[in-house]
């Protein structure tokens, strides 16, 4: 059995977000489109039977290992195993901004359970590690079913889709931002009619918007800024409830020009849009 496994832990997208209603409990009802990006964080996940326990390598900083999703995630598939064979040490390389709207935690979370699924020869479906992932938020099923999404409800309702494989320019202001305050605000937009297909943009994607990126550029100047200086080069957008906002290139040379260009201080990368994560591209070929 292989003891040790390094995985990619993607970035996702939301190509567009529109919140269509809110629940008695208070989550509100979406519909978005996810596309995974090939560029994100790594995650290195070691067997330790002798020493049985989860264990990080290195805490994140502002983020206690209790609240951290990866050692929840490897604690909630660690109960389908006896205890003695339990022990794990993970290491993660982090790239993807945290309070970026791009799912980091999220997507750490899935890559640890599909990771360990894997060591252990667990041989657990998909969907199965989809439910055990979704307590622990709302996007981390569709990083474990690991395909572009159209997605409802509060997000784990997905349906495949394929937007075009496009390349980004993805831009990270310097600020975090609280989704919980964003949803909170009386002003965010809550009843976008529903669409009934997942689009593809095929047509006139302006009727495609972010609901939330009005509050946010109100609530954040420093998001404005990137946003008014993105939009020049054709139409920019926020994913999730931010703070990174993207700008779609058809090649990676014309993505490449315009993120030389940008101005100083602002953080980000250059990225191509995939339909298949890149964390089951690399299961796959282990397999």
């Amino acid at each position: 059995m292989t003891s040790s496994i390094t995985l990619p832990s993607p970035a996702k997208l939301n190509l567009f977000l529109h919140i269509v209603g809110q629940r008695p409990d208070g989550y509100h009802e979406l519909q978005t489109l996810f596309q995974f990006l090939d560029y994100g964080d790594e995650i290195t996940l070691s067997l330790t039977p002798e020493q049985p326990g989860v264990r990080l390598e290195s805490s994140l900083p502002g983020v206690s290992d209790e609240d951290n999703l990866i050692i929840r995630a490897a604690k909630a598939i660690a109960n389908k195993i006896p205890d003695e064979l339990s022990g794990v040490s993970i290491r993660i390389q982090k790239r993807l901004p945290m309070g970026g709207g791009l799912g980091g935690g999220s997507s750490n979370a899935a890559t640890t359970l599909l990771g360990l699924n894997h060591l252990w020869g667990l041989k657990l479906e998909l969907e199965e590690l989809a439910q055990i992932g979704l307590p622990l938020g709302a996007d981390v099923p569709v990083f474990v079913r690991g395909h572009a999404a159209f997605g409802e409800g509060i997000g784990e309702k997905l349906t495949p889709a394929f937007p075009p494989e496009d390349w980004f320019v993805v831009l990270k202001p310097a600020c975090n931002i609280n989704t919980g305050k964003i949803f909170s605000v009386k002003g965010l937009t809550r009843d976008t009619a529903r669409i009934t297909i997942a689009p593809a943009f095929e047509g006139d994607a302006s009727r495609y918007r972010n609901d939330c990126e009005d509050v946010v550029l109100k609530l954040y100047p420093e998001v404005k800024q990137s946003m008014d200086w993105l939009t020049q080069f054709g139409p920019a957008r926020l994913t999730g409830t931010g703070a990174c906002i993207f700008g779609r290139f058809p090649t990676e040379s014309a993505a490449r020009i315009i993120w030389e260009s940008k101005p100083s201080g602002i953080t980000g990368f250059v990225a191509k849009g995939v339909n298949v994560s890149p964390l089951h591209q690399k299961l796959t070929e282990l397999e």
